[in-house]
C-alpha cells in the first residue's frame, strides 16, 4: 500500500454525503465524505461508527443529546443508536466502520448512496 495524503484526497470531489472509500483495513473501512446540512436520521444496527473532522464543523443529533464535532475531534456512535449527522458548509471528515455498514442504515433517501456505488478514490 501507499501513503495516503488525505488532503489530496478531499480535493478529487465535490459531492455532499457521498463517502469516497480510501483504504480497508481488517474488514474496516476508512471513508471521507464532505458534508452541509442534514443528512438523515438512521442507524445501525450491528456497526459502530467512528466520525473525524478534518475541517469545519460536524454535529451528531442522538436522541440523549448533541455531539459537536470541530477539527481534530473525533465521536464513536456505537451500534443501534440512532442518529442524524447535520454539517456546517464545506465540513470534510472521515468515518472508519465495517465494510458491512450501509450509509444511512435501514433508510432509503435520494441521498443514500449504496454500497456497491460507493468509490474508491
Amino acid at each position: 500500500m501507499s501513503r495516503i495524503n488525505i488532503n489530496e484526497k478531499f480535493a478529487l470531489f465535490d459531492e455532499e454525503w457521498t463517502p469516497k472509500i480510501i483504504a480497508e483495513s481488517n474488514g474496516q473501512l476508512v471513508k471521507i465524505a464532505k458534508g452541509s446540512g442534514e443528512l438523515v436520521w438512521h442507524k445501525h444496527d450491528n456497526e459502530d461508527e467512528l466520525f473525524i473532522v478534518f475541517k469545519g464543523q460536524l454535529t451528531l443529533k442522538l436522541q440523549a443529546g448533541n455531539i459537536v464535532l470541530n477539527p481534530g475531534e473525533m465521536y464513536i456512535v456505537p451500534k443501534g443508536i440512532e442518529h442524524c449527522p447535520v454539517a456546517k458548509p464545506d465540513t470534510h471528515f472521515m468515518m472508519i466502520e465495517p465494510a458491512s455498514t450501509a450509509h444511512t442504515g435501514e433508510i432509503e433517501t435520494t441521498i443514500t448512496i449504496s454500497q456497491d456505488k460507493q468509490e474508491w478514490i
